[in-house]
């Protein structure tokens, strides 16, 4: 049988005038883009990070003066600023510095990660290979990063690197999370750590975790609506832990595939039960129940 639809002369394409009318009417609706895309985010990020580590410069450029780096990433970042903070622009030079003023403490942060996944990872055989190799030490970084230049007041650029990494790693996590020391994502394709999340220091995620909100509507959006971890937890593949009222006390292990939406105490062992899947009920029978 052919299904094949006949064109009728409504179906015919509109003459090309009125269809560049449409389109630029379209596209007049979002006003004055934001000059930045993800790619221009993540290419500020790479800069930031070469700053930190040298692993990521290419091999021949390893041994580049970090003034002339350092001048690179300061002039960029400043014009980046400058363009989504138009109102502000007279200040990107200073908040540029501010953000730099913490870098060394941003790469003692990410140095503290990287060992974190080291001492965490049996399969590890250097710290050279978890910053070069490891997606959970470079979603880790950008958050960091990110996370400084939410904090002063930047719009938008944050959030372009986080997802930047989220692109390149297939972890999510929100520059606006508050996250402590030493987080160690293994393997992290999947992960998301939502925007109010807040996690304690030596937190251990596996991959496919979500640490997510209980409810997605518009009212929650100034309320803390994801949940706390407190330290030394953690969290086996594919848990999914949600709410903001919800907190994993100190020192607790999440298992794998577990559903949790109320708190749990500090030592707890929360495991996953298995519902039966040895009954097979055929899809009619379940139809007329």
């Amino acid at each position: 049988m052919n299904s094949s639809k006949k064109i009728s002369a409504t179906d015919a394409p509109a003459p090309a005038g009125d269809l560049k009318t449409r389109l630029t009417a379209q596209r007049a609706r979002y006003g004055r883009i934001p000059p930045l895309s993800i790619s221009s985010g993540g290419q500020l990020y790479c800069r930031i990070l070469s700053l930190m580590f040298p692993h990521f410069l290419p091999e021949g450029e390893r041994d580049t003066p970090v003034d002339g780096m350092l001048t690179a990433a300061r002039d960029e970042l400043a014009r980046l600023i400058a363009a989504l903070l138009p109102e502000r622009a007279h200040e990107a030079d200073a908040i540029t510095c501010a953000f730099l003023d913490q870098l060394p403490a941003i790469a003692d942060a990410c140095h503290a990660d990287a060992e974190a996944l080291r001492e965490g990872d049996p399969a590890a055989t250097s710290l050279d290979e978890v910053i070069l190799s490891y997606p959970g030490f470079y979603a880790i970084t950008a958050y960091r990063v990110a996370h400084a230049l939410l904090k002063l007041g930047v719009p938008l650029l944050p959030r372009m690197i986080t997802e930047f990494a989220h692109h390149r790693t297939g972890i999510d996590i929100h520059p606006g999370a508050t996250i402590g020391k030493s987080l160690h994502i293994d393997h992290g394709t999947s992960v998301v750590i939502g925007e109010t999340a807040i996690i304690g220091n030596n937190v251990k995620i596996y991959q496919g975790v979500t640490i997510g909100a209980l409810r997605v509507d518009e009212s929650m959006r100034s309320k803390k609506r994801h949940p706390t971890i407190e330290d030394n937890v953690v969290i086996y593949a594919n848990a999914t832990i949600l709410g903001g009222d919800t907190v994993v006390g100190a020192n607790s292990v999440i298992g794998g595939n577990v559903w949790l939406t109320r708190s749990v105490p500090a030592w707890s062992r929360v495991m996953f039960r298995p519902c039966d899947t040895e009954e097979i009920i055929p899809i009619d029978t379940r139809r007329k129940a």
